[in-house]
């Protein structure tokens, strides 16, 4: 069974879509706190909320997030990411309400501190694994961040519980999500995975959930559900929920 998570990516106070992760290539799709209530009112048990400004480092959208998970963190699990990289901005989206926190560019760039954060708050904090190849990107994708392969190895040994996994050259471009970079992800770690980046049809979610014996456990929609190719209300029929 495939837990599905509907993403809500907030830009300049308004809910978009990227292509492959550039900054500038968004679609304005209206209303961070609708979008949110939209997937809410399809039946969505968890929801993908990113602060792509704070990712960016072009400013935060902290208050309206804390909005939708004042409104909605009661009746919905709330993950969110983008730019949590030290205390204060992990503090902020925790006490907000989130259920599970992701971590990207610290994870890279800080790692005492990421092993810190995953000791202390466990399955609470997810890795986000943005990845051209085999060579993470960081820093909002505008910059590389080492290898995947050895990253995870290191982030497996104090205890990671969970990655986010893109393939960065798929988001956003509705040509599937890359089933052998999952595969090599959850081969390699006793971590569960979430899938994020490419799914553009149900055929898609049948193929990620083939990999659920591997530890593949969820996946975050984005541009399918908002350029409706197909519905929440589908696609969570057809993984059980």
């Amino acid at each position: 069974m495939l837990t599905l998570l509907p993403a809500v990516d907030v830009r300049d106070g308004k809910a978009v879509r990227l292509r492959q992760g550039e900054s500038g290539s968004e679609t304005d799709y209206g209303s961070p706190l609708e979008a949110a209530r939209t997937w809410l009112g399809s039946g969505a048990e968890w929801i993908h909320l990113v602060d792509l400004d704070a990712a960016f480092g072009t400013g935060n959208n902290r208050d309206q997030l804390r909005e939708i998970v004042a409104e909605l963190g009661d009746q919905v699990n709330i993950e969110m990411s983008g730019g949590v990289r030290d205390d204060d901005s992990l503090a902020a989206a925790l006490d907000a309400g989130a259920a599970r926190v992701n971590i990207g560019t610290a994870a890279l760039e800080n790692p005492e501190w990421t092993a810190s954060v995953i000791r202390r708050y466990g399955d609470r904090v997810a890795i986000g694994l943005d990845v051209r190849g085999h060579t993470l990107a960081a820093r909002g994708w505008t910059r590389e961040g080492g290898d995947l392969f050895e990253t995870m190895k290191a982030l497996d040994e104090v205890g990671c519980s969970r990655y986010v996994v893109t393939d960065v050259a798929r988001d956003g471009m509705m040509q599937g999500p890359n089933i052998e970079l999952l595969r090599q992800v959850a081969e390699r770690s006793d971590a569960k995975i979430t899938a994020s980046g490419g799914i553009s049809k149900l055929d898609d979610l049948r193929a990620i959930e083939e990999l659920s014996p591997l530890g593949v456990d969820s996946a975050i929609l984005g541009k399918s559900l908002y350029t409706k190719a197909f519905t929440l209300e589908e696609a969570l029929a057809l993984v059980g929920k």
